[in-house]
């Protein structure tokens, strides 16, 4: 049950730095999307609190926010029109390959 809830967390994660992005605009703050921001934010770091009473510190912190930047990654790209570029997906490939590796060698 742990993994469930740091890959819920991770999900999380893509949140608040989209909240934050969309948070600014030429006309100020929209508050609606930085309350956002801090919602996935808490939920995100509630998440991480519980997973990590079995899994350990370091392999949690490690899958969490390998999986909130992969998910920015390519929310970016659909969302925010950031490059999509060979380069990038192999390196966010290295990523989800230590998500993976980390998941493979835990004893949970």
């Amino acid at each position: 049950m742990a993994w469930l809830y740091l890959i819920i967390a991770g999900l999380f994660e893509w949140g608040w730095p989209v909240g934050l992005k969309l948070g600014l605009a030429d006309s100020g703050l929209r508050w609606g999307w930085i309350l956002f921001a801090g919602l996935c934010m808490a939920a995100s770091g509630a998440l991480l609190l519980i997973a990590q009473k079995s899994i350990p510190m370091g392999t949690a912190y490690a899958v969490w926010t390998g999986i909130g930047a992969v998910g920015t990654f390519v929310l970016g790209i659909f969302l925010f029109n950031e490059p999509a570029t060979l380069a990038r997906f192999f390196f966010v490939g290295l990523i989800v390959v230590g998500i993976i590796g980390l998941k493979l060698v835990s004893a949970h």
